[in-house]
């Protein structure tokens, strides 16, 4: 063990590599500067043993830390971009030159507020002064700073070059931003975050507490820019995305912890879609008769298979539908598409073309032809071919090249299609496409093929027909659906 600290303390300094060969030894002095040489250059890793939850360890993981760590006096010069001149320039760790800092983490505490940790690059900053937000363009006042010791806060004056603290109550100031002195104004490049790759839909376990889910999860999503929260506007449903499983429990977790409210995580429903693939005419005729007024509205409409989301035409000869009826009939069609006829999924790609039908001088009204194409939409699409269409995703998966066959196995076992692999350093980089309904739990999946070594990013592309005997599973999971 000695023997390999020694070796690796040497490989990173030339003057040390030398003295090793020539007495077969170093110093414990010289070992700690090879040991930091190397951290500081990332040509070394060290590891250290122990566990956080039983304490063992932490005293001397602390003592490590100090010893072997560069300190700030030591970093290369910070990248920054002055505004001024809108040039690169240095940013030394020097407590007298003008303030800058960036917010790199955002703690939102029930009791305290939001919370804004940052680490000072250069300057000092004090309770009292008022600091520039380069990022957002606003001035901010510093009212409080905190030193963050574990879970406790102690409040101190200032805040000097090569510091880590947190200052709170800062209206316009979120993670990854810049501030700064307003005599000299910098920005840093902004902090980039990995994409979430992991959905799910979020309930809330008792009816009435969906307000406070949303705005507990907002909150949240504040301090952990890896995970978003959005509502699906075609399913309804709310779904949170992060890192994995783990990273949407712990959100999940602390959801209950700072917010008291209880929420169930399950698998996001699916947005598929449904189009046509033959051209049909349909006729439909809404006519009541009841006593006094009645309703009356007839139409013709031929439904084609349509490159785009909708498109609605009318050639409409010799008055039969007449003009003030033809945009009654357009509304009446748009209102169906959200409701396909196959499994109620919106319909899309689909031409409508109102081409004749019939009026009443007394009883016919918008009202009366806009249900008179609604059941021309039903009868239509029924007898025209409906197919079910699904989400397709490309995906750009990094591995280590001895998991390339396992992954491309896998992919062909999900409906997938390799496009290509390309090589990035030392990974392989697979492009893919897939349904969505086949990668949902991918990110899981990935990390037990991989050893947790691989990484995909993924995107919705288009869509596309469903195979016929999935879509057989998918309308009859539809209607067991509307009957509970």
């Amino acid at each position: 063990m000695q023997a390999s600290l020694t070796e690796t303390a040497a490989e990173n300094d030339e003057a040390l590599l030398d003295k090793y060969f020539e007495d077969g030894a170093l110093s414990k002095d010289e070992i700690i500067h090879g040991i930091r040489k190397g951290i500081y250059n990332v040509t070394t890793i060290p590891v250290m043993a122990g566990s956080a939850l039983q304490n063992r360890g932490i005293i001397n993981l602390m003592d490590e830390i100090v010893k072997y760590m560069p300190s700030a006096e030591e970093r290369r010069e910070m990248l920054a971009t002055a505004l001024d001149t809108d040039e690169l320039i240095g940013i030394t760790c020097e407590s007298e030159q003008p303030f800058a800092a960036q917010v790199f983490k955002t703690v939102v505490d029930p009791f305290v507020g939001k919370m804004n940790v940052l680490k000072v690059f250069r300057g000092t900053l004090k309770a009292g002064s008022t600091v520039y937000n380069a990022t957002t363009g606003k001035t901010e006042r510093i009212s409080q700073i905190y030193l963050l010791k574990g879970k406790k806060q102690e409040a101190v004056s200032e805040l000097g070059a090569g510091d880590i603290g947190a200052v709170s109550k800062l209206a316009a100031t979120n993670t990854g931003d810049t501030l700064c002195d307003e005599s000299l104004k910098v920005r840093f490049d902004p902090i980039h975050f990995p994409r979430p790759v992991l959905s799910m839909a979020i309930y809330a376990e008792k009816k009435g507490e969906e307000d406070k889910i949303f705005q507990g999860l907002n909150k949240l999503a504040e301090e952990d820019y890896t995970f978003n929260v959005a509502k699906n506007a075609e399913t309804g449903e709310m779904l949170i995305s992060g890192q994995g499983e783990t990273h949407l429990d712990v959100i999940n977790k602390k959801l209950k912890a700072k917010f008291n409210v209880s929420a169930l995580l399950k698998t996001p429903k699916i947005a598929y879609r449904e189009t046509i693939r033959k051209t049909v005419e349909a006729e439909g005729k809404h006519k009541k008769q009841s006593g006094g007024h009645g309703q009356y509205g007839h139409c013709k409409v031929r439904f084609e298979p349509f490159d785009g989301e909708f498109e609605f035409a009318e050639e409409v000869v010799g008055g039969s539908v007449p003009k003030q009826y033809i945009p009654a009939v357009e509304k009446g069609l748009i209102e169906c598409l959200p409701h396909g006829v196959l499994a109620g999924y919106p319909v899309t790609g689909l031409r409508a073309v109102l081409y004749d039908g019939s009026y009443h001088d007394v009883d016919s009204s918008e009202m009366a032809f806009k249900l008179a194409a609604a059941l021309a939409f039903k009868e239509g699409l029924k007898n025209a071919k409906p197919v079910l269409l699904e989400p397709i995703m490309k995906l750009k998966i990094a591995i280590p090249e001895a998991y390339l066959g396992d992954i491309m196995g896998d992919m062909n076992k999900r409906r997938g299609r390799i496009l290509g692999i390309d090589m990035m350093e030392d990974m392989q980089v697979v492009n893919a496409e897939a349904p969505q309904a086949e990668i949902q739990k991918y990110a899981t999946d990935l990390r037990s093929m991989t050893q947790g070594r691989g990484k995909f990013t993924c995107e919705l592309v288009r869509y596309e027909e469903v195979p016929a005997p999935e879509s057989e599973k998918i309308v009859k999971a539809r209607a067991a659906e509307k009957e509970q």
